[in-house]
């Protein structure tokens, strides 16, 4: 995923899919910004809206840690021994 810029924003709020269903411009908006999701070549809204919630709400996630907070760095906790640590989710954001 790379940062969103204003224009990514703008022309997902003027995208017809967005206008009949605001709570549709998270797929828009992804489908815009996301590099690479696994061996899919070409992210588009489809791709995007036919991800699993869980999947959607953890992109959701890191879209608002790298473009609203500036950081990349998430804080996670290993689900088998309870140790809380920070991962780096893309030092190479922006490019």
């Amino acid at each position: 995923m790379r940062l969103a810029t204003a224009r990514d924003e703008l022309t997902s709020l003027s995208d017809v899919r967005v206008r009949q269903n605001p709570a549709y411009i998270s797929v828009v908006l992804l489908s815009k910004i996301i590099t690479r999701l696994g061996t899919v070549e070409e992210i588009d809204p489809e791709v995007v809206g036919g991800l699993y919630a869980v999947d959607l709400a953890f992109l959701q996630k890191f879209y608002e840690k790298i473009n609203v907070d500036g950081t990349p760095i998430a804080s996670t906790t290993c689900p088998n021994c309870q140790h809380e640590f920070d991962v780096d989710m893309g030092s190479r954001l922006g490019g």
